[in-house]
């Protein structure tokens, strides 16, 4: 594949790639292969873990010789190339370590509900991202792999768990990959490398063939650079599978739909400090909530001061518990894939850590962690009032560097109390099942890319929001230094 129109075919979305591929003008074949291309000439990013390539190649062929691109039987995001995260986003016969260094031959034997999903939408999978072992951490620096790069600069992290995602679409190697979201793993990448990062409400999206994970607080969607897009994606893989324990109610018309349209007045909800003891927000962070809220308020929706309030040592306590019976189930996973008892240093340290905790806690502390996730959700509601929408931070700050965000700290309390010090309100989203989307609304004088996050019960009005805020604070020229799309004019 030529490197130029390999570049040409990076500036486009999702969406903007399936309909040249709809129009004839390019085969499904032929964006993989400018994917796969991408993919070789960012190999220092280390975003790809896993080069599922032939059967991606496979999988375009197949596509192309149907000829339901051309004749519109294919869905609106077929023969893009897609890749999968590896963690939550199981394909069966390919390789899944999780990130973990005991799982390092492991081969998934099922394919995940929601990849199924995305190769109904005839999404062309070829390759796997890197990820934190067990999606523990908010940064992507497992020891198996090693580090994955942030396009934006090598001095930081792409965030985390869903970092290697994150990493591939804003260097323009794809332009959406699948994430996932259990304390802010699509959100904080999408915040660390200037993307759209979309948690969907809880249940929106299955975990089948496995149970819910850490109690609903986990979801599966995907890191995009436009509103459209991530719309779109969740169009196609929004629903339940048979025998799941619970769903969210259907839209009443689909997301991509709904997205290009105004919502009502909004009544919002400001705050720019954390709920959880931390620093003082970077100004330029604060700054950031603050224009966006301007922006919204001249758009004619009601932005307010203030904050729901809730317990955070009691939150803080639950979300450490639920982790630690977590970590737990990943050192089963690898005892059942190993035959043995795994060693302690074949996870990372802070894992270990709340695995040691997890042997000890009991079912009673598991119960009241999930009666106080339940009861903070009730008081973090209340606290809304009469207001539809909470604007806050990503992050608290800019980017953090590597070696922060993943390290022991004798406790898994201990641990989370340095990550909500770090991510604030994102955590809020998971306990509440709140839909939740950061976007990409402000950029530092050095250029790294800040996040803004809107948090509402519901996707839709998060989606017509945003897609108000890409109009009024677009952000769609802005481009990593380690960009592979055509140079910005």
């Amino acid at each position: 594949m030529d490197a130029t129109y390999a570049a040409e075919l990076a500036d486009l979305d999702t969406i903007g790639q399936a309909a040249l591929a709809a129009s004839g003008e390019v085969t499904a074949l032929e964006l993989l292969d400018a994917a796969i291309t991408r993919t070789e000439a960012a190999r220092g990013l280390n975003a790809v873990i896993t080069d599922l390539f032939e059967r991606g190649r496979e999988q375009a062929a197949a596509l192309d010789r149907s000829g339901s691109l051309r004749t519109g039987a294919a869905g609106p995001l077929a023969g893009v190339p897609f890749l999968l995260k590896d963690l939550g986003a199981s394909l069966a016969g390919a390789p899944e370590a999780m990130g973990s260094r005991a799982l390092r031959s492991h081969v998934a034997t099922q394919t995940a509900w929601i990849v199924e999903r995305y190769l109904a939408a005839d999404l062309v999978v070829f390759g796997k991202t890197n990820t934190p072992e067990w999606g523990n951490h908010c940064t992507t620096e497992p020891s198996l792999f090693g580090r994955t790069a942030n396009p934006w600069s090598p001095d930081i992290t792409p965030g985390g768990s869903s970092g290697g995602s994150a990493s591939a679409v804003a260097a323009g190697i794809v332009p959406a990959a699948s994430g996932g979201d259990g304390t802010g793993s699509i959100r904080v990448p999408a915040a660390c490398c200037g993307l759209v990062g979309l948690k969907p409400r809880r249940a929106r999206t299955s975990f089948a063939p496995s149970g819910h994970l850490l109690e609903g607080l986990a979801v599966e969607h995907a890191l995009t650079r436009t509103v459209r897009d991530s719309a779109a994606l969740l169009d196609a893989v929004a629903g339940s599978a048979p025998g799941d324990p619970y769903n969210a109610p259907p839209p009443a018309q689909p997301f991509v739909t709904a997205a290009g349209q105004p919502p009502p007045p909004q009544r919002i909800l400001i705050a720019t400090h954390s709920p959880f003891p931390a620093p003082p927000t970077d100004p330029r962070v604060a700054a950031a909530v603050e224009n966006a809220g301007r922006a919204l308020e001249s758009i004619g929706h009601q932005v307010e001061p203030g904050a729901p309030g809730f317990d955070t040592d009691a939150v803080a306590n639950a979300i450490a518990v639920l982790h630690n019976v977590s970590n737990v189930q990943l050192y089963n996973v690898a005892k059942s894939h190993l035959g043995r008892d795994p060693y302690e240093d074949e996870f990372e340290p802070s894992s270990w850590v709340m695995m040691r905790e997890g042997f000890t806690t009991t079912g009673v502390d598991y119960a009241d962690a999930i009666d106080t996730i339940h009861a903070q959700t009730r008081q973090f509601v209340a606290g809304m009032g009469a207001h539809d929408v909470l604007l806050v931070p990503t992050l608290l700050a800019p980017p953090p560097h590597y070696g922060v965000l993943d390290q022991p700290r004798g406790t898994t309390r201990a641990f989370f109390d340095v990550e909500f010090a770090h991510t604030g309100w994102t955590t809020m989203g998971n306990v509440t099942g709140w839909a939740a989307i950061s976007l990409p609304l402000a950029i530092t004088e050095d250029g790294l890319p800040i996040g803004v996050q809107l948090m509402a019960p519901d996707e839709t009005v998060l989606l017509q929001l945003a897609s108000q805020l890409e109009q009024a604070i677009p952000w769609a020229q802005r481009r990593p230094r380690e960009w592979l799309g055509t140079p910005p004019s």
